[in-house]
């Protein structure tokens, strides 16, 4: 209660000295015009003249920027708008009274209803209509400053709904990139483990202790990643050949991939991190693991118009799954790609003997 008699007090203030500046004004206007004309008349007399004639415009104005204050919308409607307009024809026979009235008491006579009903019919015209156009002018300023402030309240809101939108969507997709990388890790973890275990089981203490080794690289790598929106492409290269390091312990040598375009322009572009490993995983899987000889898988980059493609191909076993790109890895990195850029992209196809996953990315990532 004591904040909003405090803000009321503030707008009173502050209509009553915008008004006394003004008058300030005119009756230094008055005073020049008067000492030009040869009729010299106290500053102090003119001031106290134009002050208490304006004394209902403060009044006026008071009075509609204290109902904007509590009712920011009062001039929203144009109906509403009109009728208040209409209302103040009674407000302007009472402020023209009024002004008779502070003439009378200046000349020092004495004030009654019929010396300012004399005053009120001696009135010039341009009087009255010099008083209802600062009436009118004033409505209307109010009417302009509560239709200002309504339409930037709005913009504000408006403005500030789209940011908690934004600020909601992007919580839930970081939430939801956060639900790929954690199922994607132990995915890989569990991969990981299977390649040291069949190691351990096959007697291998050495190549299996080396393999630990280089699991808590990879690890290491991995736990970084998550912590952050873009690795580079020389990065998950080597994460990448970690990674064969750990599974040629398993495989031996059949294991076999070729590297191809990976020049240094590619090799500095940036990339969504543990982007190539479930790729080359998903290749192992459905190669190596469908045969007793050597692999075949290729990986190659190629910059192609706008766009920069990292394909990954692997034979395919008469008896592999007609459509062997539903992994978890690969359904796991294209819901990664769209959520890292709606300009990225994952196919999966086969092409004869082959399967082919290619990732497309905007070149512009790249710059």
């Amino acid at each position: 209660m004591k904040q909003q008699q405090r803000k009321a007090a503030r707008i009173v203030l502050t209509h009553i000295a915008f008004w006394s500046m003004l008058t300030g004004a005119g009756a230094l206007g008055s005073w020049t015009d008067k000492i030009a004309t040869g009729h010299p008349q106290s500053y102090a007399f003119l001031l106290l003249d134009w002050w208490l004639g304006h004394v209902p415009m403060m009044v006026l104005s008071s009075s509609l920027s204290l109902a904007l204050a509590w009712r920011p919308a009062l001039f929203t409607d144009r109906l509403r708008t009109l009728g208040i307009y209409a209302a103040l024809a009674l407000f302007l026979p009472l402020e023209w009274l009024y002004i008779g009235s502070v003439d009378v008491l200046l000349r020092g006579e004495v004030l009654t209803l019929a010396s300012a009903w004399a005053e009120f019919v001696k009135m010039r015209k341009l009087t009255w209509f010099s008083e209802t156009a600062w009436t009118s002018g004033t409505f209307i300023a109010m009417v302009a400053l509560g239709n200002l402030r309504e339409a930037r309240a709005r913009s504000e809101a408006f403005a500030q709904a789209q940011a908690e939108n934004l600020n909601l969507h992007l919580a839930l997709e970081q939430q939801r990139m956060l639900a790929l990388r954690a199922q994607l890790e132990p995915h890989f973890i569990f991969n990981a483990l299977n390649a040291i275990s069949a190691l351990v089981r096959g007697g291998d203490r050495p190549d299996a202790l080396a393999g630990i080794g280089r699991l808590s690289d990879l690890l290491r790598y991995a736990l970084s990643a998550t912590q952050r929106e873009q690795a580079t492409i020389d990065e998950e290269l080597g994460f990448v050949r970690d990674y064969l390091a750990l599974q040629r312990l398993r495989y031996g040598e059949r294991l076999r991939i070729r590297i191809e375009g990976d020049d240094e322009t590619v090799r500095r572009g940036p990339c969504p991190p543990l982007l190539l490993q479930p790729l080359i995983e998903n290749a192992l899987r459905h190669d190596l693991d469908c045969h007793d000889g050597p692999g075949d898988i290729r990986l190659s980059f190629v910059r192609e118009s706008e766009r920069l493609l990292i394909r990954v191909m692997n034979p395919v076993s008469p008896a592999a799954s007609p459509n062997p790109g539903t992994g978890l890895g690969l359904r796991n990195t294209r819901a990664r790609l769209a959520l890292a850029d709606p300009g990225a992209s994952l196919r999966t196809e086969r092409v004869g003997e082959h399967f082919l996953a290619e990732i497309s990315l905007p070149l512009a990532a790249q710059d």
